[in-house]
């Protein structure tokens, strides 16, 4: 055997001890005692060993359990590629700790929505539902804390550069003042390429993983969205909000289908639309103008989150170990 092909061999087992380790984990939590932590990379000065990639595989199934049907090898991927995306992110909040904080009743808040989208009905229903996956709510605290620190960041770095036009979200209200509104329920893909990979390639990959796991599980493995991690979905969203442009694509679709790939800025689009409805409304103007403004500027931040997370990363030695 040549020395890469040990290599490889070497990469692959790890990859199945690490999968093995995980179902321990699991199905029996005491083993986790007898676990070996190996260092798997540095991002900079981060370690990131074996153990961290069990746990935020557990993290990662406890928000999206979908991610167990999917092949070790890509379980271990997404989950690897997740923690290393945490670790760039913390070192880049740690640069502006001094102007940005959450409050304790802020992750209350956050822990409490955490659990209604599972349906969920309290704190001690989702300590028990946690415990299923070998993590505390101290360990799912500080996750949330993180991304929610992250977003801090991007609101305080990028505001100035939100584009919010009142008047034309006005007209958009005003025009569009009806007796019921079309909802969309939509989930995402956001994706770019590698250098050494066409885009062609890229979305045949993508629509083939479609095809074989299912359109949440192909965000799971390819969606560098902060929405990935929960298989892409976007829940209902009001039609009036979304660009023309989109929109025009989004209502060409039948349910269960998905758009070609949309070029936005730091990447690509994939939108597929779950389902539809149409419901009554009673129509509150100031507030509307308020959601759809709220609403707009949400979707600015995060293309200006995915953008300033590609850039960073370039500066960023990350090694296998």
């Amino acid at each position: 055997m040549t020395k890469a092909q040990k290599n490889i061999s070497g990469k692959n087992k790890m990859k199945k001890h690490l999968f093995f380790i995980y179902i321990l984990l699991i199905f029996n939590p005491m083993n986790a005692i007898s676990i070996e932590n190996k260092i798997e990379f540095k991002v900079n000065n981060e370690i990131i060993t074996s153990i961290d990639i069990i746990k935020e595989l557990n993290f990662l199934a406890a928000l999206n359990p979908k991610i167990l049907e999917l092949d070790k090898n890509q379980i271990f991927e997404i989950s690897k590629n997740s923690i290393i995306k945490e670790k760039i992110k913390t070192l880049e909040i740690l640069k502006f700790k001094n102007k940005i904080m959450i409050d304790d009743n802020y992750l209350s808040k956050l822990v409490r929505e955490s659990y209604m989208k599972i349906n969920l009905n309290s704190e001690n229903e989702f300590l028990d539902y946690l415990s299923k996956y070998n993590l505390e709510l101290k360990d799912f605290k500080k996750k949330i804390t993180i991304e929610a620190l992250w977003n801090q960041l991007i609101f305080y770095k990028f505001k100035s550069k939100v584009n919010i036009d009142i008047d034309k979200i006005k007209n958009e209200v005003v025009n569009n003042k009806n007796n019921k509104v079309t909802l969309f329920n939509l989930s995402e893909i956001i994706f770019n390429i590698d250098q050494n990979q066409t885009l062609e390639k890229k979305i045949e990959q993508i629509k083939n993983d479609i095809d074989l796991n299912g359109f949440e599980n192909a965000a799971l493995i390819h969606s560098i969205s902060d929405t990935g991690s929960t298989g892409g979905k976007l829940g209902w969203i009001n039609q009036n909000s979304i660009n023309q442009k989109l929109n025009e694509k989004i209502k060409n679709l039948n349910v269960g289908d998905f758009t070609m790939p949309i070029v936005i800025p730091g990447g690509f689009l994939i939108i597929k639309l779950e389902d539809v409805k149409e419901q009554d409304k009673e129509i509150n103007l100031e507030e509307e103008i308020q959601k759809l403004a709220a609403l707009k500027t949400n979707q600015q931040l995060n293309q200006f989150s995915t953008i300033y997370y590609n850039k960073i990363k370039k500066d960023i030695k990350i090694e296998k170990l």
